[in-house]
């Protein structure tokens, strides 16, 4: 399989909507494209059930609906680039701390609910199939570490988990017994995290194909710990890993006022500078780290959000999708500092890095 060198560019139609502009020397261009021509070779897109509230108010954060994944997938075709779907099962976002049931299923429970994953997942890839995007990977939950689903298939009720796992993959080989199947955790230098989490799985035999990894080094360890942690769970549960999100800034200076994910408060936690030459050293190290997963079973990795760049009204959310998810949180873009273009919509030089890799 070819190394993946794949992003996450789920917000990218918002983006656009917004009026975002993106160059590449100067010259302005299609980001796919620009993505397409460094050497990028898949992306990542999520998919939310139904990210719109009772009036039809959309979510925001890139209100990634059946539609707006179709659109983007076929833009990554257009570049021949081959992309991973990722089911969040939620109608906003799902991340260790927040596993909403779509509101379509908050009445459904145990098998109701497993065969509401199936046909849902079975629905999903055949609507893909129609029009000739077929993914090559598929995330069953996003960022699952507290399980999913919840209160069904939260990590307290394994049982349960693993039956809306099971659900989930069987409906994916079910379309397509070629598409690879993704189990995906955060804290990817946690291996005493990932051996609770997994020695379970492996003792029901859950047959899914790839162990995924979020990994952030100012949140989720050293370099050290994680590749101790990839080689540990490939030989141990006998799977590929993939590095399913990953970032790192380029700058600690704020754009505007907003509020950012990664201050100059946390620079001292990571081994590199925080400029585009940091940036570069870090996803280098990465890839060669990814490179060097023994017996070959590190798959390569997917960039967070590359060009979620700084725009105005460019936030995690709209003002229905905090309220579906009760946050008190401001709504700001807090990720552009974190991004592949500079907050001018300027091609950073870790690109490069991808290309020569």
């Amino acid at each position: 399989m070819t190394f993946i060198k794949g992003v996450d560019i789920s917000v990218h139609h918002e983006m656009e909507q917004l009026g975002a502009t993106y160059y590449d020397d100067g010259s302005p261009r299609d980001a796919v494209q620009i993505l397409g021509d460094y050497g990028i070779n898949s992306v990542r897109l999520r998919l939310w059930h139904h990210p719109y509230d009772d009036d039809g108010q959309p979510y925001g954060g890139g209100t990634n609906d059946l539609a707006t994944t179709i659109l983007l997938a076929r833009r990554a075709a257009q570049q021949g680039m081959g992309f991973l779907l990722d089911l969040h099962y939620s109608d906003f976002w799902a991340d260790p701390s927040t596993q909403v049931k779509p509101k379509a299923w908050q009445d459904l429970s145990g098998e109701a609910l497993e065969q509401a994953v199936y046909r849902y997942t079975w629905n999903t890839l055949q609507e893909f199939r129609r029009h000739d995007l077929t993914p090559e990977l598929v995330q069953i939950g996003n960022e699952i570490t507290g399980g999913l689903l919840w209160p069904d298939g939260k990590l307290d009720n394994i049982p349960g988990m693993i039956r809306l796992l099971a659900a989930g993959i069987r409906a994916v080989k079910d379309s397509d017994p070629s598409i690879r199947t993704i189990i995906h955790l955060d804290w990817g230098g946690d291996n005493a995290l990932y051996r609770r989490w997994f020695d379970p799985i492996a003792e029901a035999k859950l047959e899914y194909d790839i162990i995924g990894l979020s990994y952030y080094p100012f949140w989720h360890g050293t370099l050290e710990q994680l590749t101790t942690n990839m080689n540990d769970i490939a030989s141990r549960y006998d799977k590929d890993v993939l590095i399913a999100e990953t970032a790192f800034p380029f700058t600690t200076e704020p754009y505007d006022s907003e509020m950012m994910i990664f201050t100059e408060a946390q620079a001292d936690t990571v081994p590199y500078s925080i400029d585009p030459q940091g940036q570069q050293a870090f996803l280098g190290d990465l890839m060669t780290a990814l490179e060097a997963v023994e017996g070959q079973r590190g798959l390569g990795f997917y960039y967070w959000e590359p060009t979620w760049i700084s725009l105005s009204q460019a936030h995690w959310g709209k003002e229905a999708g905090i309220r579906y998810l009760h946050k008190n949180d401001s709504a700001a873009n807090v990720w552009a500092n974190l991004a592949m273009f500079d907050y001018r919509g300027q091609a950073l030089p870790v690109l490069k890095t991808i290309r020569d890799f």
